[in-house]
């Protein structure tokens, strides 16, 4: 167990790494065959371990950790961002990644680690514990942008309610970047029903407003199946009242259905 402090303390590392700890190619292939045989280290996918810890016998990072090393520049984004910020109504098995490198969907630990494509690139940052993630103002609109695809818009809605006061000028740079009309109607009608627990401003909604043309647009695909109202500010159909949607548990909403949360002894499963 020469290595293994080093290894505990990096939790994530290449092969690259090993090399560079035992100054040695050759000593490098034969620690990380030795280290997994004897249950010191694991394999996450080609080219990225984790330590393993003798007390519990489970992975030293948690998935955020792990994740934020899958490729260089990969950090955590979408609900997967919620979740580890505290404002997430439930864990998911998956865990969504986003960065300029692609990389192929796979499971570790009963954990699905899934990339997604970033639509701008301002508004990541890395935490002390090494975690790299976009801050909450991009994790709002990259979630609101997408919620068809990840979560859905009661879990969406469920997480927006419980964030603290957000900046936003942040708000308005990322919609800038984004450059998207539809996101700007959106986010528009979206905040403006949580505005005052957000604390933002007539400005940032003028400024939504000012981005809208008369184009008319369908909120989320299958809307116009459903009990729906015009909202004429913001040229969108839209559910009939948006918030009573959270109220509402296990229904399906934008296209995905809602599931629950199995707590396991290897960690959060999701079960319909």
């Amino acid at each position: 167990m020469k290595y293994y402090k080093e290894l505990t303390e990096l939790q994530c590392f290449t092969r690259a790494d090993v090399e560079r700890i035992t100054g040695n190619a050759e000593t490098a292939n034969s620690l990380l065959t030795s280290y997994q045989k004897k249950g010191y280290i694991e394999s996450v996918k080609r080219n990225l371990y984790v330590a393993v810890s003798m007390e519990t016998n489970q992975a030293v990072p948690n998935r955020y950790r792990i994740a934020s090393h899958i490729t260089d520049g990969a950090y955590i984004s979408h609900h997967s961002a919620f979740e580890y910020y505290g404002c997430a109504n439930q864990v998911f098995y998956e865990v969504y990644v986003s960065g300029d490198k692609r990389f192929e969907q796979f499971e570790y630990d009963d954990v699905v680690y899934r990339h997604i494509a970033p639509r701008i690139s301002v508004g990541v940052e890395e935490k002390p514990d090494g975690v790299r993630i976009t801050d909450m103002e991009r994790t709002m609109l990259d979630s609101i942008n997408d919620f068809e695809k990840i979560a859905g818009l009661e879990e969406l809605l469920c997480c927006l309610e419980v964030i603290p006061r957000i900046n936003e000028e942040k708000l308005l740079e990322y919609l800038e970047r984004y450059g998207k009309q539809f996101l700007y109607q959106k986010a528009g009608y979206v905040l403006n029903h949580l505005k005052n627990e957000l604390k933002l401003s007539d400005r940032f909604f003028e400024v939504c407003e000012s981005n809208v043309s008369k184009s008319v647009r369908y909120f989320y695909n299958g809307v116009e199946h459903e009990q729906n109202v015009f909202d004429k500010r913001w040229q969108l159909f839209v559910p009939k009242n948006l918030l009573k949607i959270i109220s509402q548990g296990g229904e399906v909403h934008g296209g995905v259905q809602q599931t629950n949360i199995i707590q396991t002894s290897t960690g959060s499963r999701v079960y319909p």
